[in-house]
């Protein structure tokens, strides 16, 4: 078997199959205390030990079916935390399991929760708290073997203020006062599909629900709740629009939750219950995001790369299956359009990272890389890419999507590397093995930079936003007359992002093009994430100096990372913005999410 370069854990050795935890939140210490029962199986005989991960957290006591046991940490990694080694009582058999109970404490500097004090939250009268493991801050909560190769069942529960809502991804199983604390009150979560560590969440809040679908509930605080059920209305079509192509959804709940501002990410997909930013609630990107977390369901969930080295497995399919159900709502020609903006959104990550740049890879080395860092467009794009160039090589979307209900049936419930995925594709097309052979397998995995081949997109729904472009970068200043709000009346809100995308991917314009585009079209005025954000960085590209007090806000107002970390590169590198943009970081950073602030501050070169 492989190695996972990113985890400790040796699961050849020994597999934890079922986490039994129990837990408090204390939101005065900001630690999260309790037990993890884990199920362990021996996979060699006379096993002595078991290697788990763990990130600043404490232990006080493990067991080994119910007998005390020894254990140890070892030397501390910079990023994956440090190996916690516990040896048995007496030895197993190989295929013995036995119960190990750990009884742990978690940090307040976790990097994987994020508390806030009720003034950080929508309501300003109670605290919040959520967590994010992906990628490998599974083990700053309780210790386990966090590595995507291993897949557990598991069971919580968890004691909580009982004016707030604990909610986890599982299927929701009750809840009852808690005995040891009458200000408390106890949740009970199940999850009967093996799940990653990194699927493992949890949040607790002021949180209000509202029914949207036959097995779909929007979470929310309660200022929000209502628009958010407004906008996320289209689940349950995308659901089934999903389970056409891709197979049965197994999961039970889909249901939808409405972090802070600060969340990292667009969305997370997280069991029974996907995470997503309150940025969609400003935005057109709602559909595409909901409709990618929906898609993992199958992809990444269901089948999981191995290690972080194959996510292209998990990201470019559950790409490929989101565009699908774009496809499927609003056309063929809005599926290429998407996947062309999807190229272009490469070639920008790539000018941004370096075309010789090992993380630019399909396939990545991560042999002391911090995920967290190498994270990028790069999995998304070029997997979804070298797919879209498969299905126009192998005979189209309706062939194509044979094969992903095919590789969806072959690896549910299991971990892969890509040359699994590969074997199961020549297997499918044994009939096209002559076209396959020609594919430039090599480059496509282990070249960096952009793709050795460029899909065929139909362009009917780009050349609006290609012209008009072109019109700004050809513009002498005695041409500025001829622009007028006009220009974007045909255009839609998907256009006008891509019209933005396709101006940053070229030399920053004249600072008068940029200051009569806000006269013409008054972008300023918008509140979409997406079209505001792209706008931002072109006049701070252009340096505008009007534009940096706005571009620090929009960089602040929200964490999530695909805005703040380039709007805070641009303004670094705009020198009236430079110190600025520092001592904004610097006064943010306590309140930011962790991996965030982790982030920015190496792009501001202020990593301690």
């Amino acid at each position: 078997a492989m190695a996972d370069p990113s985890s400790f854990a040796s699961p050849a050795c020994c597999l934890t199959r079922h986490l039994h935890l129990r837990c408090r939140a204390d939101f005065g210490a900001r630690v999260l205390r309790g037990t993890a029962a884990l199920t362990a199986r021996a996979e060699r005989e006379a096993l002595r030990c078991l290697v788990l991960d763990t990130k600043d957290v404490q232990v006080f006591k493990v067991t080994v079916n119910g007998q005390d046991a020894q254990f140890a940490f070892g030397e501390k990694h910079s990023f994956k935390g440090t190996p916690l080694e516990i040896t048995f009582p007496n030895e197993l058999r190989r295929g013995q399991e036995a119960i190990v109970e750990i009884s742990f404490e978690s940090s307040p500097q976790s990097s994987a929760l994020q508390w806030f004090t009720p003034e950080q939250t929508s309501g300003k009268k109670h605290p919040f708290l959520f967590s994010q493991c992906q990628a490998i801050h599974c083990r700053a909560i309780f210790p386990c073997q966090d590595t995507p190769a291993v897949k557990l069942t598991y069971y919580a529960e968890i004691s909580v203020p009982k004016e707030l809502v604990a909610l986890m991804s599982a299927n929701r199983d009750g809840e009852a006062p808690d005995p040891e604390d009458s200000a408390h009150k106890i949740y009970r979560f199940s999850q009967n599909v093996p799940i990653p560590c990194y699927l493992f969440a949890l949040v607790v809040g002021a949180l209000e629900s509202r029914k949207i679908g036959p097995r779909t509930l929007v979470w929310a605080e309660k200022e929000l709740v209502d628009k958010s059920a407004y906008e996320f209305s289209e689940a349950e079509a995308m659901l089934k629009t999903a389970e056409d192509l891709a197979g049965p959804y197994v999961w039970g709940q889909y249901d939808l939750l409405v972090l802070p501002p600060s969340f990292p990410y667009g969305g997370m997909e997280n069991p029974c219950l996907t995470f997503v930013t309150p940025t969609l609630l400003v935005s057109i990107a709602v559909i595409k995001v909901i409709a990618h977390e929906i898609s993992h369901s199958w992809t990444g969930n269901l089948v999981t790369n191995k290690t972080w080295e194959h996510f292209w497995l998990n990201e470019g399919h559950t790409v490929y299956l989101e565009r699908r159900i774009g496809g499927r709502l609003f056309g063929e020609q809005f599926r290429h359009f998407q996947a062309l903006g999807g190229w272009r959104e490469l070639q920008n990550t790539i000018n941004t990272l370096g075309d010789k740049n090992p993380v630019t890879d399909l396939v990545i080395n991560l042999d002391e890389v911090d995920p967290d860092v190498a994270y990028s467009s790069v999995p998304y794009e070029k997997g979804f890419a070298l797919l879209f160039y498969l299905e126009q090589l192998l005979g189209g979307p309706d062939v194509f999507i044979g094969f992903l209900k095919a590789y969806v049936q072959t690896f549910a419930y299991k971990s892969i590397v890509t040359e699994d995925w590969k074997k199961l594709l020549y297997s499918y097309f044994k009939d096209k093995v002559d076209v396959l052979d020609k594919v430039d397998w090599n480059s496509w995995f282990h070249a960096p930079g952009m793709p050795p081949v460029k899909p065929t997109y139909d362009t009917t729904l780009s050349n609006a936003c290609i012209a008009l472009s072109q019109r700004w970068i050809q513009a002498k200043e005695s041409d500025l007359g001829s622009f007028s709000s006009a220009d974007l009346k045909e255009m839609s809100s998907h256009q006008l992002i891509e019209f933005l995308a396709l101006l940053l991917l070229e030399a920053p314009l004249p600072l008068s093009h940029v200051r009569r585009m806000q006269e013409v079209y008054d972008f300023n005025a918008i509140n979409n994430s997406e079209i505001r954000f792209r706008w931002l960085r072109l006049c701070i590209r252009s340096k505008w100096e009007e534009a940096i007090p706005l571009a620090l806000k929009m960089a602040t107002d929200q964490g999530r990372m695909k805005f703040t970390r380039p709007l805070f590169r641009d303004l670094y590198s705009f020198d009236k913005s430079r110190d600025l943009a520092v001592k904004t970081f610097l006064e943010h950073r306590a309140s930011m999410h962790p991996v965030t602030s982790m982030l920015v501050g190496k792009d501001l070169k202020q990593d301690q």
